[in-house]
């Protein structure tokens, strides 16, 4: 019997590892949608994390005529009114450059005190399986915005996203500790339940 593969519909490397890391323990082989074809990518013109995930999982399982899941997340800063939202990975106007965001997003909060730097991370998942029927995942983390880059693991705003508890950046604590607490972690916490119950795992 031939494992069942769940493409996600992301370029995004470090992503698609995260999520093959936190799914290791499902029976399920996770593939990136660049491995399988060559898809056009996906405009992601939704107003809400909710909208672009969905719009994602929903084009790729009709396309491969296959079970897709599709992540969108971002960061939002209480002080910045929701900034950079949506707008996360191309904040600083370039798509998926970490170094240019990171440099606006510390700019625009240079002079905003430690007790008002409060942030969240927010995951949607989408799992979209090819007769349209479509399940949404959330996970929200909280804390706050670092005065500089911390730490040498993870990617786009980790080396700024502080965990009070534990006084260090996601960058910092690395993925063991990231991905038992992460937005995405949470989020996959409830899509494995899906899985398992689909599945029967």
């Amino acid at each position: 019997m031939s494992i069942p593969e769940l493409v996600v519909a992301s370029r995004n490397q470090h992503k698609i590892e995260e999520i093959r890391q936190i799914l290791a323990d499902l029976p399920l082989k996770v593939v990136g949608v660049a491995e399988i074809a060559d898809l056009p990518e996906i405009v992601e013109d939704g107003r809400t994390f909710k909208a672009n995930a969905v719009k994602k999982a929903v084009e790729t399982a009709k396309a491969l005529n296959r079970m897709a899941i599709a992540d969108d997340s971002g960061l939002t800063v209480d002080v910045l009114n929701g900034e950079p939202g949506v707008l996360s990975a191309r904040y600083a106007g370039v798509h998926g450059n970490d170094q240019a965001n990171n440099e606006k997003l510390l700019l625009k909060m240079r002079d905003v005190p430690w007790e008002k730097r409060n942030a969240q991370f927010h995951c949607v998942i989408a799992l979209a399986e090819p007769d349209g029927n479509v399940t949404v995942c959330t996970g929200v983390c909280e804390g706050k915005i670092g005065y500089q880059p911390r730490g040498t693991n993870g990617f786009g705003y980790d080396p700024l996203f502080v965990i009070p508890e534990y006084g260090q950046t996601f960058a910092e604590l690395g993925p063991e500790i990231k991905n038992q607490i992460s937005h995405r972690a949470k989020a996959l916490a409830q899509l494995k339940g899906v899985l398992r119950e689909k599945f029967g795992c």
